[in-house]
């Protein structure tokens, strides 16, 4: 409980955590209300691109647009968690302060299992606050537009909770892909570059072609829609998704075989 404690005051006294996480909170809620636009009025964008093109709206139920909607965290606000994660075990060797780290507590493993709960406490934190902002902007021009919020829908709420928990072990997978790639700058640039390209081309080819689509289902993100209940995703696969268990299950699956590689190699190594 002492590293976990001291893992927690080191991510309450730095700003990148306080600045990561309003970004997040504001590009969910943008997301939003510009997602809720697009499945109930889309004529509403069309109009201020110029173009009649998509006019017509989206063949969808309320469901499955509440759901696109309320689950947008899971589905494109991760990579805030992740990189969170990835911040609180790359920061330490970047600004040296893994040396004093391993002084305090020699066990290396404590020191790492103290940044993994931590990352998970983080990243509910974060994920309560997006799902909350997602939430109350989604449904708030849903029901501008006339549409049902389903806010009382028993699936719905276990969406909202279960996209938070994504988002926690989000930033577990993180501090574990950073237990492996110390360098911050380094490890920074694979995060983004595979959740915004690599990953997204990856669901597109496999989840596309009936031979490879089951193999989509096990990519980190499919799991993590998987585990919130839906996502924007899930419809250009021809598979079908993961149970909410089994997706949290993969997700976790992730982050602790990041933490095992990294335990058995760059944490053995000695530091100066």
């Amino acid at each position: 409980m002492t590293a976990l404690r001291v893992e927690l005051r080191k991510v309450a006294t730095t700003r990148m955590w306080w600045i990561l996480l309003l970004g997040l909170v504001g590009y969910m809620a943008f997301l939003a209300g510009i997602l809720a636009i697009a499945f109930t009025r889309p004529e509403i964008l069309a109009g201020a691109g110029g173009s009649d093109a998509g006019a017509q709206g989206f063949p969808m139920d309320p469901t499955s647009v509440a759901t696109s909607i309320y689950t947008l965290p899971a589905s494109t606000g991760y990579v805030f968690p992740l990189v969170i994660g990835a911040l609180m075990m790359t920061g330490e060797y970047r600004y040296q302060t893994v040396t004093a780290t391993f002084l305090a507590q020699p066990h290396r493993g404590v020191v790492l299992t103290a940044k993994m709960a931590a990352s998970l406490l983080v990243g509910l934190v974060g994920g309560v606050a997006a799902t909350i902002a997602t939430a109350l902007v989604g449904a708030g021009v849903l029901a501008a537009t006339g549409e049902a919020t389903l806010l009382d829908d028993p699936t719905i709420r276990r969406s909202l909770v279960l996209t938070c928990l994504a988002m926690g072990i989000w930033a577990m997978v993180g501090t574990g892909f950073g237990a492996v790639l110390t360098n911050q700058v380094a490890s920074i640039l694979v995060v983004l570059a595979f959740t915004q390209f690599v990953e997204p081309i990856l669901r597109l080819f496999l989840g596309g072609n009936a031979t490879t689509a089951g193999i989509s289902r096990f990519l980190p993100s499919a799991a993590g829609e998987a585990l919130a209940g839906g996502g924007l995703f899930g419809g250009f696969t021809q598979a079908d998704p993961l149970s909410w268990w089994q997706g949290g299950l993969v997700l976790l699956a992730y982050a602790l075989v990041f933490a095992s590689i990294g335990a058995a190699t760059t944490l053995r190594r000695d530091v100066g």
